[in-house]
């Protein structure tokens, strides 16, 4: 049986990814590997912000910027004006989708998609 699936994202630069995934978006970093202690990267990195998991990771093995992820929020609209506070660059304000959310986007560095969703009341949604 399923249980969990995380997304696992790859950066160019583990220290810039800090920045937006936990300065900019909130999250904790609950643990970093790297096999060079000596060195910021290559890193690899679980971020948490309560219940959402993300991997992060700057290892080269494929390319950076071409990730995309959706995380389900509980107020889409407190998290915009969270973000818009704090200065990370938002798409634009949240939107009403026909499938049943609404959502706004952002960016990571390398162009990593990261979608926040909140299921809207009445409409057909994303599982």
């Amino acid at each position: 049986m399923f249980q969990t699936a995380i997304p696992v994202i790859q950066v160019s630069g583990s220290l810039a990814a800090t920045e937006f995934y936990c300065k900019g978006l909130g999250f904790t970093v609950l643990s970093s590997w790297r096999p060079d202690e000596s060195k910021d990267d290559p890193r690899y990195m679980t971020l948490a912000r309560d219940a959402a998991r993300l991997h992060v990771h700057s290892f080269q093995s494929g390319t950076a910027g071409a990730g995309a992820v959706y995380v389900f929020v509980d107020d889409v609209d407190a998290l915009y004006a969270e973000l818009s506070s704090s200065g990370i660059a938002v798409t634009g304000p949240p939107i009403d989708q026909t499938w049943g959310t609404r959502e706004i986007v952002v960016r990571d560095a390398d162009r990593n998609v990261v979608t926040f969703g909140q299921r809207l009341s009445g409409g057909r949604s994303l599982p």
